[in-house]
């Protein structure tokens, strides 16, 4: 079978970069072609190349949808509009939305873009209506529409206004890793991993951690916190800051240096190390006060799926669709942005350290169904269906 994959790769840094490279990795070694025709190509090369490209030689597309991208969107709708015969696919990794936002405002909306803030936010709601119906166009005539749990795929279908059948849920794929023991649960090693940049709650956990050493002055030195992951220059040293200073003085303000530990910009044969030297991973996400006046996202994380593989569990928030990915015994969740919560998840982990243990027993079973070669399998079942239903 040959599919053509539009999806950034690395070495972009992003999460879902990471989850094509290896969704490309292991259809091929199912046997598939997999032909990445965007691939290094200029936004200003972009058209072209989708004009010059023998779309005749793939059997079908898909593409990658979400990480606030629109380069695959526009140019699926390319592909609707010159190669309608060509069967279309998308992972959808931001439901209840294909991609949120418009990369063009019309006049004069692309005027109030270049006004201080609030106009541009304000553009962005007016041209909403607009954007939403260019998502359901493209949305209804994508073979196969796939989210990453459940809870997406409704929220995706109810919104897109999806036939039946015609979103499919397929979990987040992992590596297939060795299992590793759960070290003495003293001290017990908390982690967060992912990109650090603002808006991941990072300062809910650290103000969570502070709160149960103020209750508990005891675990002090028998709980530590590790805040480990990629720190994207445009993203961490953006406009507002620069955020790792702000992090680290809010830990010194809190008294908690000497319970925090440091591993930025982990290398990626480094990150499988990384988490199973610790036992529960803490994701205190919070979702986007401005992406919620434009719907729900109810994606999932990439680090989830990373604590899956090392058979680790997880403290999350219940933003996004968390709730679902920790719902069958692999970890807890409390209500986003409330660190009292938060704490309460902490101290009851820390004064009952066995649940780490068995956390971490029903992890490594869900991460061992979820394997890439299985979950590439599942998709390779999905492409055979939709290229049978197009003979």
């Amino acid at each position: 079978m040959r599919i053509a994959l539009l999806s950034p790769l690395p070495p972009e840094q992003t999460g879902i970069a990471d989850y094509a490279e290896h969704f490309r990795s292991a259809l091929t070694a199912l046997g598939v072609e997999v032909f990445t025709p965007l691939h290094g190509v200029s936004a200003a090369g972009r058209l072209a190349q989708l004009a010059g490209f023998d779309w005749s030689q793939v059997q079908l597309v898909h593409a990658e949808l979400g990480g606030g991208r629109l380069a695959e969107f526009e140019a699926l709708d390319w592909l609707r509009q010159h190669q309608p015969q060509l069967p279309l696919t998308a992972t959808v990794h931001d439901p209840e939305r294909l991609v949120w936002r418009r990369a063009r405002l019309p006049w004069p909306l692309s005027w109030l873009e270049r006004l201080p803030r609030p106009f541009p936010q304000i553009s962005a709601l007016l041209a909403d209506p607009l954007t939403l119906f260019e998502e359901r166009r493209l949305a209804r005539h994508l073979s196969r529409a796939v989210t990453l749990t459940q809870t997406g795929a409704r929220c995706l279908s109810a919104r897109m206004g999806l036939a039946q059948g015609q979103a499919v849920a397929i979990a987040h794929g992992n590596l297939s890793l060795e299992p590793a023991a759960l070290a003495t649960l003293d001290p017990l090693r908390l982690l967060y991993f992912g990109f650090i940049y603002r808006g991941k709650g990072i300062e809910d956990l650290l103000s969570a951690l502070a709160q149960v050493f103020q209750r508990h002055p005891a675990l002090r030195g028998h709980l530590r916190l590790t805040l480990a992951g990629g720190t994207a220059p445009e993203m961490a040293f953006g406009p507002a800051g620069n955020y790792l200073d702000e992090l680290r003085d809010l830990a010194r303000q809190l008294n908690l240096p000497d319970c925090l530990d440091w591993q930025l910009d982990l290398p990626a044969d480094a990150i499988a190390a990384t988490i199973q030297a610790h036992h529960v991973m803490v994701l205190p996400y919070r979702e986007s006060k401005k992406l919620g006046l434009l719907g729900a996202m109810r994606g999932t994380s990439g680090a989830l799926s990373w604590a899956n593989a090392c058979g680790r569990g997880v403290i999350t928030s219940n933003a996004r669709a968390f709730a679902e990915e920790v719902s069958s015994g692999n970890g807890s969740t409390f209500e986003q942005g409330d660190i009292g919560a938060l704490a309460d998840a902490i101290e009851a982990l820390a004064l009952h350290p066995e649940r780490a243990t068995e956390w971490a027993e029903r992890a490594t079973a869900i991460g061992l169904e979820r394997r890439w070669p299985n979950v590439a399998a599942r998709f390779l079942d999905v492409f055979q269906s939709v290229c049978r239903e197009n003979r």
